[in-house]
C-alpha cells in the first residue's frame, strides 16, 4: 500500500486535483463576481432566479435552472477563452505537435496479410 499511496502519479493527481479545485474558485469568481454583473446590465438584474411561472397554484422557478445553465455556459466560455485558447497557441507557438501514435502490428495482422496477398496472387481455378 506504501508503494501505491507514494506512487509518481497518485502524486500528481493529487497535485492536479488541488490545482484544479483551485482553479475552479478563480473561473467560479469571474464569472460571479465579473461577468454576471455585466449580464445584470444588460437584462437588469444579475440572476435570473426571480423568474417564475405560476400554473395551479403551483409555483416553478425555472429562472434558477436559466442562472445555474447560464452560468455553466459562462464558466465553459471563460475556460476556453482564458485557459484552452492560449495553451493551444503556446503549444502551436513552441512546435508542440501531438503525432498520432502508431501501434506495430500483432503476428496474427501479419500472418492475415501474408495470407490475403498469396491469395491475390494465385489465379482463381473454374469450378
Amino acid at each position: 500500500f506504501k508503494e501505491f499511496a507514494m506512487g509518481g502519479n497518485l502524486i500528481e493527481i493529487a497535485v492536479a486535483l488541488i490545482l484544479a479545485l483551485a482553479f475552479a474558485a478563480v473561473i467560479n469568481a469571474l464569472v460571479t463576481f465579473l461577468i454576471m454583473p455585466i449580464i445584470g446590465i444588460i437584462f437588469g438584474q444579475p440572476t435570473f432566479d426571480s423568474l417564475t411561472v405560476t400554473i395551479n397554484d403551483s409555483i416553478i422557478f425555472y429562472g434558477s435552472f436559466l442562472t445555474a445553465v447560464m452560468t455553466f455556459l459562462l464558466t465553459a466560455l471563460a475556460l476556453f477563452l482564458f485557459v484552452v485558447k492560449p495553451y493551444q497557441e503556446y503549444r502551436a507557438r513552441y512546435g508542440f505537435v501531438d503525432e498520432p501514435v502508431v501501434e506495430a502490428d500483432t503476428e496474427e495482422v501479419v500472418l492475415l496479410r501474408e495470407i490475403r496477398d498469396s491469395l491475390r496472387i494465385v489465379p482463381p481455378t473454374s469450378r
